[in-house]
Order: structure tokens, then C-alpha cells, then sequence
């Protein structure tokens, strides 16, 4: 499945079948990106989004004059959040030739199955919703990311829960595949400093709600805390069923469950839930970069509301910008990684993105948050910061 700009979901059309043939995605109007994420399924609110975030950037870029006199357009496909769907869009995206890089990928599995065609074909990376490791690889010489590692946001859960509110027994729960281990590897890690280890584990299967054998695994431990390494659908059927069996230990995600997705499925049961995030605050408009997205959203979209994952998208979309700034009027892939290549502190209003030789991380900081009584955010007060 295919969609094109601006916000039109429904719309399918082919690349650039109303205009001319681009070279790399490059004519003398326009700039097209490509977009391989889950725009349907159980993941479905991180691509859509993500999405929604890079077109504000764009469409802010765009009515501004666009870059280099022109047009940014983003052609998303549906790969519903497996990874074989993800590669075969990918190698025709490679294949037609219509498009300068990809951006906005959405999840380790995928990102693990596409990222090695993308750098073997020299296609750009940019800005994946995901915090695994092997994209931090600068070697590559392909991949550019935004947010903080799954590493960092699993050292600060462990830092809240048993440095600051002396927590001792922690159970986890984790999608059984690579996005999965990822995060119980941080997590075993960051209590081994301390001297623990897990008291239970449970795991479900990618795209399935089915956890209830694991929740009564975890259960039998009485932890004090779940941390939990999923996608929004599951992750809130674990805890619906938690609160209905009357198991009410501290729960705690991972920023890939996609905040405000994971509120609404859990409605009432979703206070006091906490969500680690790797960007700032969205709803803070006195960040100017914040309030930037903001009035990029409602450009696009006035009844748009703000959130997690599309001010990521913002952001992405932002650096994607900046390096074609860099990159000047004649750009090619090449010349376009030697732009990313060339980045170093990128300043998107007051936000800081840093780069360098070894270094395609973008930004390290973590955030708490807790889920409030009507479904909204408050950031949580702690000392787990710059990770």
C-alpha cells in the first residue's frame, strides 16, 4: 500500500505519475522521500505518526519556497510492521529510482531487515522510530538518527524505580523478536550494575494481543514493577487484564509503544502508567521548537493534536531538511550523504542535535512521563536525564 502527500491516507497513486521522471527523486521542483513503516495493524499509530510529522516539516519547508526552490514530497507504503513486507518495499523503492532517501522507518524487526539494503544500495537512512543499537553504527555511513538508544531509556526506568523509589523486585515484559531482546538486554544490564536481576519474564507474539499466559507468569513473582517492550495494542491488554485480575504493580514503557495510542486503548486503566520519551515535551509550547510543531501541525491539519511520535516526525523531518540545505541546489544521494556526513551541531530551534565523525546519534536525553486520570501526560520529576 502506497500513500502520498499531504494527509489524504486513501489516496494511492504512483510516484510521480502526474510529472517527470525523477532522477533519484530529484527533478527541478521537487524532492521525494520514501517512508516504509506500519501504517496499518497494531503499530499502525507509529507510521501514520511519524508520518504525520515529517509532512508538517515538509509542508512548512514547502510554504517557505521549499529547498532550493523545491517541493518536498514524501511517498509512504505500508509494510504493517513485518519485516519481510518491509524489505520488499524497500528494494523497489531502491529499484524505481524515484526517490532521494528513506525516512521515518518504524521499528527494530524492520529496520534490522531493510537497513542492510538501504546501506548496500548507499540509500539514506534518516531518523528510524526505533532505539536499537545496530543502527547507531556510524560505519555505515548511511544511517542518521534522532532519538536515544533503548539502552539509555532502560538505564532510566531502572534509575526511577530502584535508585529513586527503591523498587527491588522487577519483572518485564517483551515482544518476542529482536525489538523485544533489545530492550531486555538494557534492562538486564542496568540491574546488573546494581546488583539484581529480573525476578520474572513474559513475552508475546509481534502483531498478537495474546499475553494473558504471560501476565500470570509475571504475576506469580509479585514485582513491584512491570517494564514492558511492546506495541501499543498488547501492551494495553496486559494491563487492562492486570487491573481487572487486581495486579497492580508500577507499569512502565518504552517510547516505542506510542504514547497517546497506548492512552486511548487503556482509558481509564492507563493512570499512573509511566512512558519513558526521547523528545521534549509536546504540549510545552515555551520550547520554541515545540511551538514551531505545533503551528506546523495545525498548517496541515487543524484538528491534528499534538503528541509524541509526530514531534519526533517533526524533528526527523527537520534534519532531513537540514542536511538538503547543506547538500546545495545540485543534490544527488552522494552528495546528500556528504552533507549528513558534514553535520555537526544541528540547532532546530533551541534543539540541539549532535554529529560527528563516529557519531550519528542525534540526541541522548530521556524523559519520564505518566499517564494523568483524563488520559493526558505530565512529565515525572527525576534525577534520569542525559543518558
Amino acid at each position: 500500500m502506497k500513500f502520498r502527500s499531504a494527509f489524504c491516507l486513501a489516496a494511492t497513486i504512483s510516484t510521480f505519475a502526474l510529472g517527470a521522471h525523477a532522477e533519484e527523486g530529484v527533478t527541478d521542483s521537487s524532492v521525494t522521500f520514501g517512508q516504509v513503516a506500519a501504517l496499518e495493524g497494531p503499530a499502525a499509530a507509529l507510521g501514520t505518526g511519524m508520518r504525520q510529522g515529517i509532512l508538517a516539516a515538509f509542508e512548512e519547508a514547502n510554504a517557505n519556497g521549499g529547498v532550493h526552490g523545491r517541493q518536498l514530497e514524501l511517498e509512504s507504503r505500508d509494510d504493517g510492521y513485518e519485516p519481510d513486507r518491509s524489505v520488499a518495499h524497500v528494494e523497489a523503492i531502491i529499484a524505481d529510482n524515484n526517490h532521494l532517501g528513506l525516512i521515518g522507518a518504524v521499528g527494530t524487526p524492520t529496520s534490522s531487515a531493510t537497513q542492510p539494503v538501504a546501506t548496500a544500495a548507499d540509500m539514506p537512512f534518516i531518523g528510524p522510530f526505533t532505539g536499537a543499537g545496530f543502527l547507531r553504527d556510524a560505519s555505515h555511513g548511511n544511517i542518521y538518527n534522532v532519538r536515544a538508544t533503548y539502552a539509555a531509556e532502560t538505564e532510566a526506568w531502572i534509575q526511577h524505580l530502584v535508585d529513586e523509589q527503591g523498587m527491588e523486585n522487577i519483572a518485564i515484559l517483551y515482544q518476542d523478536d529482536g525489538f523485544g531482546r533489545v530492550g531486555l538486554s538494557g534492562v538486564t544490564a542496568a540491574l546488573e550494575k546494581r546488583g539484581m536481576s529480573l525476578v520474572a519474564e513474559g513475552t508475546y507474539t509481534r502483531n498478537t494481543v495474546a499475553v494473558k499466559s504471560a501476565l500470570l507468569d509475571i504475576r506469580k513473582a509479585k514485582p513491584d514493577a512491570v517494564v514492558m517492550v511492546g506495541a501499543y495494542k498488547p501492551i494495553a491488554e496486559f494491563i487492562k487484564l492486570s487491573r481487572k485480575m487486581k495486579f497492580e504493580p508500577t507499569f512502565v514503557n518504552i517510547s516505542f509503544v506510542g504514547s497517546k495510542a497506548l492512552a486511548g486503548e487503556l482509558g481509564d486503566a492507563g493512570e499512573d502508567v509511566i512512558i519513558s520519551q526521547v523528545v521534549p515535551f509536546p504540549w510545552d509550547d515555551s520550547v520554541p521548537v515545540v511551538a514551531e510543531y505545533q503551528a506546523a501541525l495545525k498548517a496541515v491539519d487543524a484538528a491534528a493534536e499534538p503528541g509524541f511520535v509526530s514531534l519526533e516526525g517533526y524533528i526527523v523531518g527537520r534534519l532531513a531538511i537540514e542536511a538538503l540545505e547543506a547538500a546545495g541546489k545540485d543534490v544527488t544521494r552522494a552528495s546528500y550523504l556528504e552533507a549528513f556526513a558534514g553535520l555537526r551541531d544541528v540547532d532546530i530551534s533551541g534543539l540541539v542535535l549532535s554529529y560527528g565523525p563516529g557519531d550519528n546519534q542525534g540526541m541522548g536525553e530521556v524523559f519520564l512521563t505518566r499517564i494523568t486520570a483524563g488520559g493526558g501526560f505530565e512529565p515525572i520529576s527525576t534525577g534520569a536525564g542525559n543518558s
